[in-house]
């Protein structure tokens, strides 16, 4: 059933991205490029918005392969297609208007914060995930009482932005969240036989959906990867990264996995802190910098790396990451 819904979400994805695209163009939804990304400035007007393909398709074929009669479950994929409703409306000012910059800063915020609010609202009070989380490299959960919430409104935010940052060259965001919702694919199987073994049964089914969740995600970004790697025929946008930001938060909330993101999302960790180290020296240094260029992969397009150079180290720490996971938390 996981590789029927992978195969599955590929063809739909794929047959989408072929419809979309010609549409895009028509509409003339070109991204904007900004002037200081020098690299960047022969990709002026490629079609954006191409992550409407993949949210469909999750959306969609969830309803087919997962349970939505699991309350958890049918949020997580609402909270995904959400946030990739507030990329949407941000894509769609930018092209509108013809600027790089679409919501202002604080309008984002304020959405991504109420739908983080309710969501960690829910967590709480849901019986398949509640207050538990799952310590790495160990078989232990602990519960952390009402902290839970903050916990997960930051996790949302902080997730949303950093695959939103990592989106910034071809293939990039797309890959690594393959790699990464691979690993938790890796993770999750091994901590199913860790719920059967102490009968939890809510937490084992809803684990069991989010599996076949990263299953068709996985699917269908392999799918739009043939469109987005370089040179990209179309950009998945903010509606793509959002939405993706929010999906690699529900898998390891909705599964207790939450500690688990910093190590397996390593590298959208990388993305957000070398933007917060970069602008904080800046201004103690007035005017100094860290990185040729932040988030850390401009930096070393600056070094004269390829795009394709960058995704295959951004995957490569990802995989290695899962198995020292794996291989450490027998």
């Amino acid at each position: 059933m996981q590789a029927l819904s992978f195969l599955t979400a590929f063809a739909v994805c794929l047959l989408l991205c072929g419809l979309l695209l010609p549409v895009l163009k028509r509409l003339k939804a070109g991204q904007e490029i900004l002037e200081y990304v020098t690299e960047h400035s022969g990709k002026r007007g490629t079609p954006t918005m191409g992550g409407i393909a993949f949210i469909i398709t999750v959306a969609l074929l969830s309803a087919v392969f997962c349970n939505w009669s699991n309350r958890a479950t049918a949020v997580a994929v609402v909270v995904f297609v959400a946030y990739g409703v507030v990329g949407f409306l941000d894509d769609f000012i930018k092209i509108k208007f013809k600027r790089n910059m679409g919501l202002h800063a604080y309008q984002k915020i304020i959405v991504q914060l109420a739908i983080a609010v309710l969501v960690a609202l829910f967590v709480r009070g849901d019986v398949s995930v509640g207050d538990k989380l799952r310590l790495p490299f160990t078989n232990v959960s602990v519960n952390i009482g009402f902290w839970i919430v903050p916990l997960v409104v930051f996790i949302y935010l902080a997730c949303t932005n950093s695959v939103n940052l990592t989106d910034g060259i071809d293939g990039l965001a797309a890959s690594t969240t393959i790699c990464f919702l691979g690993g938790m694919i890796a993770l999750l199987g091994r901590e199913l036989k860790l719920l059967e073994s102490v009968g939890d049964t809510y937490a084992y089914k809803q684990t069991q959906d989010v599996i076949m969740l990263c299953f068709l995600s996985c699917g269908a970004l392999t799918a739009f990867l043939l469109f987005n790697c370089n040179n990209a025929l179309v950009f998945m946008g903010d509606t793509g990264s959002l939405a993706l930001g929010a999906m690699v938060a529900c898998v390891a909330i909705f599964t207790r996995m939450s500690l688990f993101i910093p190590i397996v999302g390593l590298m959208f960790v990388v993305s957000s802190v070398s933007v917060i180290m970069q602008v904080v020296y800046f201004k103690l240094t007035k005017g100094k910098r860290i990185f040729l260029m932040s988030p850390f992969h401009h930096h070393l397009q600056k070094k004269k790396w390829s795009e394709t150079r960058i995704c295959i180290l951004y995957c490569t720490v990802t995989v290695l990451i899962t198995f020292v996971l794996l291989y450490f938390g027998e």
